[in-house]
């Protein structure tokens, strides 16, 4: 083999793997994009200590929605179906989940917030979301999240007409795709 024709292998090589490499790492690399600018309605993770006596504190309806993909035999829903929260504060509200399966399941739930234009000024401090849930066979649990509502959002011209934000979450199982794999169960929505 020639000079030219290793150096073209090796980059050949070299092109082909940093490929593979990119594509490993899209998904995490887009998730932490989504979770840094509020893209597509992804709420962000909470910014340090700002100084809120800049901003006005606004009241903003906040409802929560629940769904369970089919295949997943769970019963999920708010404790409440909407709260009332001030902008600068952090809130805490309750889901409540019931393994209605004669066996252990394990879930994970997907999240988004509506209007999307106002993903960036949602900040999820702690959520059941953040990790897998196990629930026993008739095992009926109530997880939190806990989330902050920048105040910020109160000054975008984009949003600062939002008087009403929907959080939305639906439980999918982590084990065997089942036939009913993202079909979703509306029986099982909060309705608002």
């Amino acid at each position: 083999m020639n000079k030219n024709s290793k150096f073209t292998a090796i980059f050949v090589v070299s092109i082909v793997l940093g490929m593979i490499g990119l594509s490993y790492a899209a998904v995490p690399l887009y998730d932490l994009f989504c979770r840094t600018t509020g893209f597509g309605g992804t709420p962000v993770a909470l910014k340090e200590d700002k100084n809120l006596k800049n901003f006005p504190l606004v009241n903003i309806t906040v409802k929560f929605n629940s769904d369970v993909a089919g295949g997943l035999k769970w019963k999920f829903m708010p404790v409440e179906r909407q709260v009332m929260v001030k902008t600068g504060t952090n809130n805490l509200a309750f889901y409540k989940a019931k393994n209605l399966s004669d066996s252990k399941i394990t879930g994970v739930a997907t999240f988004n917030v509506t209007p999307p234009k106002v993903g960036k000024y949602f900040s999820k401090i702690d959520c059941f979301c953040f990790e897998e849930q196990t629930l026993e066979s008739g095992q009926e649990v109530e997880m939190p999240v806990s989330f902050f509502i920048d105040p910020e959002i109160a000054t975008d011209p984009n949003t600062q007409e939002v008087k009403t934000i929907t959080l939305s979450y639906t439980f999918f199982n982590t084990g065997e795709k089942s036939e009913y794999e993202g079909k979703i169960n509306k029986n099982s929505s909060a309705k608002n």
